[in-house]
C-alpha cells in the first residue's frame, strides 16, 4: 500500500538537506543528503504512519492519482 502514495521531494535551503513530503498523510516529512535517501527515509516514516493508523483504526487516506493528459 505505501507505494502507492504520492512522495515529493525538494531541496531545502534551510535545511541544506533534500526534503520528502506524503501530501496525503500531513506533517510527514523525511530529510537526506541526495533525493535517494530522503525518498528512503520517506518510505521508512511512510510505512509507521500507515502502521500506526492500523493500529489506531483510523481510515487510511485515498492515494492521489495523476491525469495524464494524452
Amino acid at each position: 500500500m505505501k507505494d502507492k502514495y504520492t512522495v515529493k521531494i525538494y531541496w531545502s535551503k534551510e535545511d541544506q538537506a533534500f526534503l520528502a513530503i506524503c501530501s496525503e498523510f500531513p506533517g510527514l516529512s523525511a530529510f537526506g543528503s541526495s533525493r535517494e535517501e530522503a525518498l528512503h527515509e520517506a518510505e521508512i516514516a511512510l510505512k509507521l504512519m500507515i502502521e500506526t493508523y492500523k493500529a489506531k483504526g483510523l481510515p487510511l487516506p485515498k492515494p492521489q492519482s495523476a491525469l495524464l493528459a494524452a
